[in-house]
């Protein structure tokens, strides 16, 4: 389907090309931050891609880069003291660190939009939701105060916010969590983006309102043939929404599976113990395991592998050799499709 962009009168294909090209390349990002304490090493080589109307979700605990890779492609990191030394981070072919600030001002909202982890501090507490809905309508599409407000109640409608035309007045503060997390939503969609970059976009939010939360975003994403990055650490909200994930570790993707495989045979001792943190019902009364240690100090990250400190299965060429991403194959040899593990045991982990 062919939309036309108002702003340049256009046309513009929604969601991937006739080239097949992915959405979104991201190549060997690395993301830096200098501070007193040394430079940061936040995103150490980072490398995935997303097509059109394809869900990856990016996993790992807090700290391990996540996040600062999604500022990355949004072009919102603080430089400095951020600096982005090294990488590629390509939409539809254009590698948007070669932009200026004006183009990518233009692709920011209408061509790639954001949800933020905290509703109540994204949305402005003196503004009405409606005023704020509106406004992506009047600076990117000139449309009067009314007609934006039109358009807002729309949004509202949209992403399920009851009486919408009555509300759309109201703050930030008068709506719940669940609802406000909504209205982020409506702001990403728009001006109809091709990519969203979800971040933590249940976080503080109760189990029923996560699950319609996850639920709405995933059937607006099949509407509009999206690509969509979910950013999260919990692995039980990916399950049913995702296409692959990428598990992170300090700043790296350390294993990558298209999601029922991470789920059936981890390849990587973190993705292990990731799913064994989750709870079960199936093992009530029982002490709920934890990943022994903390992440490592991203200014001093330990030479080799750097979960080695943590991992149940370390030996000393983990503490020595930093592993590649190696590419997971079947026993017998056979290539399985999307699979990768850093990890210098990775047959153990996943053939075991």
């Amino acid at each position: 389907m062919t939309i036309i962009d108002k702003t340049e009168n256009a046309p513009v294909a929604r969601g991937g090309d006739d080239s097949g090209q992915p959405l979104l390349q991201v190549r060997d990002l690395h993301v830096e931050f200098a501070t007193r304490d040394g430079v940061v090493n936040a995103v150490n080589g980072v490398n995935y891609e997303v097509a059109a109307g394809e869900t990856l979700a990016v996993l790992g605990e807090s700290g391990s880069g996540k996040s600062v890779t999604a500022q990355a492609i949004m072009g919102i990191l603080d430089m400095p003291p951020g600096r982005i030394p090294k990488g590629e981070i390509l939409f539809r072919g254009r590698d948007m660190l070669t932009l200026s600030n004006e183009e990518r001002r233009r692709i920011r909202g209408r061509k790639i939009a954001m949800i933020f982890q905290d509703a109540l501090s994204a949305l402005n507490p003196v503004l009405t939701v409606g005023y704020q809905l509106g406004e992506m309508f009047r600076v990117h599409q000139g449309l009067s105060k009314k007609a934006a407000t039109a358009k807002a109640v729309e949004l509202m409608d949209r992403v399920r916010i009851p009486a919408a035309r009555q509300r759309v007045g109201d703050y930030p503060h008068q709506f719940s969590g669940g609802m406000r997390q909504r209205i982020m939503i409506a702001m990403a969609l728009a001006l109809e983006p091709d990519l969203i970059i979800a971040d933590e976009p249940t976080t503080a939010l109760d189990v029923t309102v996560q699950a319609q939360v996850m639920d709405l975003l995933a059937e607006l994403q099949r509407e509009y043939n999206m690509g969509l990055i979910l950013i999260t650490h919990d692995l039980g909200v990916v399950a049913d929404v995702a296409d692959k994930i990428a598990v992170m570790y300090a700043g790296r993707i350390v294993e990558t599976a298209p999601v029922g495989e991470l789920y059936r045979r981890p390849a990587h001792p973190y993705t292990r113990g990731l799913l064994d943190s989750i709870p079960r019902l199936d093992q009530k009364g029982q002490e709920l395991y934890a990943i022994k240690g903390l992440p490592p100090n991203l200014t001093r990250i330990p030479a080799g592998c750097p979960f080695s400190p943590r991992c149940p299965k370390a030996q000393d060429v983990c503490r020595t050799d930093l592993p590649e991403l190696h590419q997971v194959t079947e026993a017998d040899g056979g290539v399985l499709e999307g699979r990768t593990s850093a990890c210098h045991f990775w047959k153990e982990t996943i053939h075991g």
